[in-house]
């Protein structure tokens, strides 16, 4: 496990500096249904980032983790100070307590009502906690995530709450039919005009706050199918998770 989880770093890092020459490019390591051993042995080949779909999840499995980060000095080179828990996935209300005590970047804030809650809860702890907001950005009727056009109403909400750090967007791209191998790239490359899209939204969403010296800083698009299109198209951040730790078990 370790060796392939060390080789399978090592390729995506070599693949993501041949493709972004002038720009740094954030690995989050998805590690949804991922043991804790697998997280550690990320870290310990240089992963600083991680992500969990789900609170309760996360909940069982970052309690051994930050034992892990705070007691061995091996952990992420020496560096273990820097590894960042990301919650990648859907924010229920009801979760967002627990959420807040857990995670550092909290990616998935696609209403100014979610962000309220998230704000309060953090507040209540005396935590300022970065967040993300998420976009829908195919308007797909099955999935989470605000619609384009709101992304500077939820911002401009958000810079008024004061436990909040907004440090980017976040976006999945549109899921298209299952498909066999010969098939993936073409179905890989129908993502890219998406994530133009959004990096599109990035660069107007900027350039509009920049004059009240606000800047993004992070553009999360892409998974282990389509990170190398979504880094092309912009992407600063990736989500990884079977191109790290490979497939999961059925």
């Amino acid at each position: 496990m370790a060796d392939t989880i060390k080789t399978n770093i090592e390729i995506i890092t070599t693949e993501l500096i041949k493709i972004s020459v002038s720009k740094e490019v954030v690995i989050i390591a998805a590690s949804k249904t991922r043991s804790v051993d697998e997280i550690k042995q990320a870290i310990l080949n240089g992963i600083n980032d991680v992500g969990e779909n789900y609170v309760q999840e996360a909940e069982a499995k970052f309690v051994e983790l930050k034992r892990f980060l705070a007691d061995d000095k091996s952990a992420n080179n020496g560096k273990n100070t820097n590894v960042k828990l990301h919650l990648i996935g859907h924010l229920q209300s009801n979760k967002a307590k627990k959420a807040v005590e857990i995670f550092d970047v909290i990616q998935t804030i696609d209403s100014v009502k979610i962000a309220q809650i998230v704000n309060d809860r953090a507040e209540a702890i005396s935590k300022v906690i970065e967040v993300m907001i998420e976009v829908n950005i195919a308007d797909e009727e099955n999935k989470h995530g605000c619609k384009i056009e709101e992304v500077e109403g939820i911002a401009s909400e958000i810079f008024k709450m004061k436990n909040l750090k907004l440090i980017g967007l976040m976006t999945m791209g549109p899921v298209f039919e299952e498909c066999g191998e010969n098939e993936k790239m073409e179905q890989t490359e129908k993502l890219r005009p998406y994530f133009r899209k959004m990096k599109n939204k990035f660069d107007e969403f900027n350039n509009k706050f920049a004059a009240s010296g606000f800047k993004l800083k992070y553009l999360s698009m892409g998974m282990s199918d389509s990170y190398q299109v979504a880094v092309e198209e912009g992407s600063n951040m990736v989500r990884i998770g079977t191109n790290i730790f490979g497939s999961r078990e059925k």
